[in-house]
This record gives C-alpha cells, structure tokens and sequence, in this order.
C-alpha cells in the first residue's frame, strides 16, 4: 500500500423549527436534505457493508443537525413530507404516461418507497441510530462542530463563547452518539490561534484547515498536506488537499457539472400548471422545488434534454474509476518525497451529495467500490491514520478558513458586520448574569437563564452571516438574527425585573429547544 485517501463530509444545517406554523419554508432544507442527502449515504454505506466492501470517512454531524434529526415535532413533520413525495410521485405517474417522462416517474417512485422502507426498518426512524452504527463497527469516525456552528475567531473577543461552544457540543455529541467525539470539524475551517489549547482541553485530537492554514504554517511543513501536523497543545490539524477537493465540488470544471447528471434547477414544482401543482408547494402559493426532475444539465443554455438514468449511472463508474486513478497517481508521486505514506484529505459539504447532485452518493459509493481493489491507495479515517503514525510536525497553524479568499472576509463585511457588537454583548452579559446566579434555587430564574444561553447560541450561528453575504435567504436570516437577539434581551428583563411572562418563556422553550439539557453556568 503507498498511500491513503481520506474522505471527509460535513453535515450540517442551521436549527429551523417552527411550531407556531403548521408549514414553514426554511424547514424544507431539513427535509429535502434528509430524503436526498443523508438516507441515500446512510443506504449506500449499509449496501457497502453488505457486500463487503471496505470504506472508510470522517463525517461531522453537528449539534443543530442532530437536535433535529432527534425532534420529534421535525421528525414527525418529515415523515409526513415523504408521504407527500410518495403521493406526487405516484400521480405523476399517471400523469406521464406514454411520455419519455413515465420511466422517470417510476423511478422515483422506487426510490421513495426504499427510501421509506429503509428509514422505518433498518433505522427503526432513528437517523442518528443509523451513524452510531457504522461508527460502531468502525467504518466512519463521527465528529463534531462548534455547538450552533458559531464562526469561532469571531467571538473570540469573549473566552467564555468559545469555550461554550465547544463544551456543549462535546456534551450534546456525547449524549446522541454514546461516546465523546475526537474530532472536530471548525465552523467555516475557522482557526484563530489558541484555538487548539481549548480543544485540547475538551479531549478532541484532530481538527481541519483549509490548504494554507496548513501550508502557511510557522515552520513550514515538510510534508504539506499530505501529513497532519501538530499544534504546541498536541492537537493534529489535517489540511485540505486542492486538487482531488476541486475535482468534485466544482460544478464547472468537476463531475458534478458533467451534461448527463440530473440538473438540479428544472423542478416540477415549477415546470407544472399551479393548479396541479398547488398541493405539494407552500401554501400560500410560492413554487418551491418538489424534488422531482426530468431533465439533465445538457449544456449551459436554458434548453435541458429529458434526464436518462442510466447513462449518468455509468458515469459515476466512470467518474470514480478516473478519481481512484488520479489518487494512485497522486501518492506515488508524493511517497517517493516523505517518509511515510502520504494521505489525501478530501472535505466536502455533505449536502452536495445526493442534495446539489444527484448521482453523489452512488459516485462515492462506485470510489470506494474501485478503491477497495486497488493495492495503492486506501481510504482511512483520520484517526487510524493517526494511529500509524502517531509522530507528527509541531507547527503554529495559521489563522484561515475555507470561505472565499480563505480568511473571515465572509462572516465579517459590511453586510453583516453589524451583528457581532450584539453577539459580544449577549456573550458579556451572560458571562456576568451567570456567575452571579450560578447557585440560584430560583426555578423561573434557572428557565430564564437556560433560555437565554439557547437565544444566544442560535444566534451565533454562522449560517446568518453566511446567508447575509450571498444574499440567499437574506430576509430570513436577518430575522432570525434580530428575533434571537430580542428574545435574550427580554428573557435578561425577566431576571432582572423579577416580572416573568411565563406563556412567552414556554414558547421559546419548545420552539428554541436545543440540546434539552442546556445549563446556564457553562458561561461561568
């Protein structure tokens, strides 16, 4: 064996729950990712355990994804969802008959039913259930994330934020998964210095950067990126390798982009007359993706020739046969330079499996099946590979992250900028109200400040910042932002007026209910 690939997901999703609507837009993001994204990859890796092929990854499932996957009031919300697909697909294929559109139709028909089958069976409707099992027999290492994917550099002007958030996140990790994670995938690839002693502090072993937090590392690495280094706190950091990472995600010069892959934009949902439509859209009228397609990407033009399913299967073979080749060729050229094996880190957003492309998870499926006949290359998981070699570079990482141009530029903008003097504050405040309360008996004050922690960790969420600066979600996302803040500032009048609005509480405590055991004296 020369050397090694390592693959690494990132799921996540900012937490979206809103039980004051019997329908909720942003909800769907849920939804759609959990029927296209993480049931298809749950499948694929049970298929591959079945047939006795060997894959191996690092997957993060962060805290607010998984408070989802284990709410009720969401998890019964999805579930009617894909009735409703199951509904749509079957009278579509009636509507489609003795068209080029029918076998389609079918197909996805088939495809809900599995999905169905398997989430009530193999999962027994757990999807949490289903990560703790490849993470238990070995395959995946399941890591997490800042708690609420806080952008850390960010509000690091108060120690206790992040600190908090990579406490809770070890404890909600822990309690979903059964065991405390070793490693960490940070909001964004966020890194500030000082980052790995907090880190280290909590039990994690390794973390991610982007290429050059790796390669413009004090002293430079000897062996790039194609070795993890060590921080001064002994954590390791695994650095992004360009080539094989462009390879995919880029949807114009990658295999997503590829003519014969499902085109992601032409839905039914807006391609169909309102009136047939109107019962699997939002209510009140918005055409929104149904996650039914007919047609392939075909070329850049608006024109889409009808989607045919099995020649883009045959192109995913095509496409992992290419991509197991370039990694062979990549670490034999690489093991003749360093002294040991080389491995190649490929992070990618989760969703862009199965989500954004369609034929992703039968790709990854087809790379480990071509892999695991290979004798040059293996995939691995990064904590066998720092089992082998538990001797590493001690560097100082630098400061980056895997937004555009590579630093905080994303998060921090005139756009958004206005966000942070509130998080500080909320952070401040806590800080204080905390130690001052931190042995009350008081219930009411206890549910207060409890809420208040919640208000401010949804706050903090990066996605808001995200959302402002790509103008995706713009109004959403602001107002997400303001309503954290105003819930905070009156749950912080409550306590220290000693007047409370019990209804108001209680809402915010069903609505906003991360991680059921939040405790307010993590900021003490």
């Amino acid at each position: 064996m020369t050397g090694y690939w390592m693959l690494v997901l990132h799921s996540h999703l900012p937490f979206v729950k809103h039980p004051e609507y019997p329908y909720f837009l942003e909800e769907h993001w849920f939804y759609e990712a959990v029927s296209e994204t993480y049931l298809p990859m749950l499948m694929y890796m049970k298929q591959m355990e079945d047939e006795g092929i060997h894959f191996r990854f690092a997957v993060s499932v962060t805290p607010p994804l998984a408070e989802m996957m284990c709410d009720p009031m969401l998890m019964d919300r999805y579930e009617k969802h894909m009735d409703k697909l199951l509904e749509l697909a079957y009278k579509e294929i009636e509507r489609t008959k003795g068209t080029c559109f029918e076998h389609l139709a079918h197909m996805y028909k088939d495809k809900f039913l599995k999905l169905k089958e398997f989430y009530y069976g193999f999962l027994n409707r757990s999807l949490i259930g289903g990560y703790r099992h490849f993470l238990e027999k070995g395959y995946i290492d399941v890591i997490t994330c800042g708690f609420t994917h806080g952008f850390l550099p960010l509000l690091n002007n108060t120690y206790n934020a992040v600190r908090a958030q990579i406490e809770l996140a070890v404890k909600s990790h822990t309690e979903k998964f059964g065991r405390a994670p070793k490693g960490i995938w940070l909001p964004e690839c966020a890194y500030f210095e000082g980052l790995d002693k907090i880190l280290a502090e909590y039990g994690i072993r390794y973390f991610f950067v982007d290429t050059h937090g790796v390669l413009y590392s004090k002293p430079r690495p000897r062996f790039g990126v194609y070795a993890p280094v060590y921080t001064e706190s002994g954590v390791a950091a695994f650095g992004r390798d360009y080539y094989s990472s462009k390879q995919v995600w880029s949807s114009k010069e990658g295999y997503p982009g590829d003519a014969y892959y499902r085109d992601f934009y032409r839905d039914i949902g807006y391609d169909l007359d309102h009136e047939y439509i109107k019962p699997y859209i939002s209510p009140d009228g918005v055409r929104v993706f149904t996650g039914l397609k007919y047609h392939r990407i075909t070329g850049e033009s608006d024109y889409k020739e009808y989607y045919q399913p099995e020649i883009a299967s045959r192109k995913t073979e095509d496409h992992a046969r290419h991509f197991v080749k370039g990694r062979e060729q990549q670490v034999k050229d690489i093991a003749a330079l360093i002294d040991r094996k080389p491995m190649v880190v490929s992070p990618y957003d989760a969703e862009l499996f199965g989500h954004w492309w369609y034929e992703g998870p039968e790709f990854l499926y087809n790379v480990f099946k071509e892999m695991d006949r290979s004798d040059v290359v293996k995939a691995i998981t990064p904590l066998e590979y720092l089992n082998e070699y538990p001797t590493n570079q001690v560097v100082k990482v630098n400061p980056s992250s895997w937004g555009d141009k590579g630093y905080y530029d994303v998060w921090l903008n005139k756009g958004n900028d206005w966000i942070y003097r509130h998080l500080h504050f909320m952070a401040e405040s806590m800080v204080n109200m905390a130690k001052y309360h931190q042995n009350t008996k008081d219930d009411s004050v206890r549910r207060c400040l409890n809420q208040m922690t919640r208000e401010l960790f949804l706050a903090q969420s990066s996605d808001w910042a995200f959302l402002v600066t790509t103008g995706t979600a713009i109004e959403y996302a602001m107002q997400r932002t303001k309503e954290h803040i105003y819930n905070f500032l009156r749950l912080k009048d409550m306590v220290e007026y000693c007047s409370y609005d019990y209804e108001f509480l209680g809402r915010l405590e069903y609505k906003n209910s991360i991680f059921h055991d939040m405790d307010f004296r993590v900021y003490c």
